[in-house]
């Protein structure tokens, strides 16, 4: 491990809170690793050592919780090749590890697109919830996108919606929820996905619709949408 992970673990030591660990893990999070330092904390140290793209590699390797969030949020996106996200993904153990790398640095590699249509046919959980967050943060992040780029995603999201793990599920709601908040003419595309769903023999796909009707109809997503519109 090189000298300036080592300072950049200590960093994190530092601000580390331990008592944090017991709600991390009662959310689900894997805190076998984990130090319990708080995402702002994270964002703060981050922001002082990006881009480096060797030393998100280094971070990565030493196997800390925190050390591979933060990992994501110096490294540089113009660096990440797909070999390396494809090691990156098999090694996610929490559901927060998948989220925040996908949010922070797989969505803005040249491969994004690629990796939805790969990982969201890939069995393994976090894998496969990778593919589906990727579908979610890319319709924050790509504002120019048209809105057949999102509708390409529907026969994926009801692919996935059939899966019942808790992880997978999850992450398919987020995904259309996300992609009906972008604009009234997807909104009510997604609401027409979502109802689908509602009706399927699938359990898990009617929960998958029903979670996401909630908020595609809710009163706040009706209003921000029209007053963008």
């Amino acid at each position: 491990m090189e000298a300036q992970t080592r300072a950049v673990i200590a960093e994190l030591g530092a601000v580390a809170d331990p008592t944090r660990l017991p709600g991390m893990a009662h959310v689900g999070i894997n805190v076998d690793r984990a130090l319990g330092v708080s995402i702002p904390d994270l964002r703060a140290l981050g922001r002082r050592y990006r881009p480096d793209h060797e030393l998100a590699l280094d971070l990565w390797r030493s196997g800390i919780h925190e050390a591979r969030i933060m990992a994501s949020m110096v490294d540089d996106p113009a660096d990440v090749t797909r070999e390396q996200m494809e090691e990156w993904v098999g090694d996610f153990d929490s559901w927060d590890l998948c989220d925040q790398v996908v949010s922070n640095l797989f969505d803005l590699t040249p491969f994004a697109t690629s990796v939805v249509r790969a990982w969201t046919k890939r069995p393994e959980e976090f894998v496969k919830r990778a593919g589906f967050a990727m579908i979610a943060a890319h319709t924050v992040h790509d504002r120019t996108a048209p809105d057949r780029t999102f509708v390409a995603w529907f026969p994926a999201i009801r692919r996935g919606a059939t899966d019942d793990r808790n992880y997978v599920k999850k992450a398919v709601s987020w995904a259309l929820r996300q992609i009906g908040k972008r604009n009234l003419e997807l909104n009510a595309a997604a609401i027409a996905e979502a109802e689908t769903l509602t009706m399927s023999g699938s359990p898990s796909a009617r929960w998958v619709g029903r979670d996401a009707l909630r908020e595609l109809r809710g009163d706040e997503t009706q209003r921000r949408l029209r007053s963008a519109s």
